[in-house]
């Protein structure tokens, strides 16, 4: 059995949700929940690391947002994103 396949077959261990906060520093928030103590902080600390200075027009962004959707599944942690555009509808 893969490590995927393991990953998929619990349930999430949190929540976040990260947010575009507008173009002025610091673009970003970080929000969730977690039973497992610290895991989310530790999660946020990863994310500001890799978006603090990057707003979403930045090219940057894609491919740092793609390491951060990673991370997440690697946590086994629901991941939604914030950008602040309307919806496409």
């Amino acid at each position: 059995m893969s490590m995927t396949e393991t990953q998929t077959d619990q349930p999430p261990r949190g929540h976040v949700r990260v947010i575009y906060l507008g173009p002025v520093a610091p673009h970003w928030d970080v929000q969730g929940d977690s039973e497992v103590r610290g895991l989310v902080d530790d999660f946020r600390s990863r994310v500001m690391a890799r978006l603090l200075l990057l707003p979403p027009h930045d090219p940057q962004f894609r491919r740092n947002r793609e390491r951060v959707v990673r991370d997440a599944e690697r946590e086994n942690l629901v991941l939604t994103w914030d950008l602040g555009l309307p919806d496409e509808g």
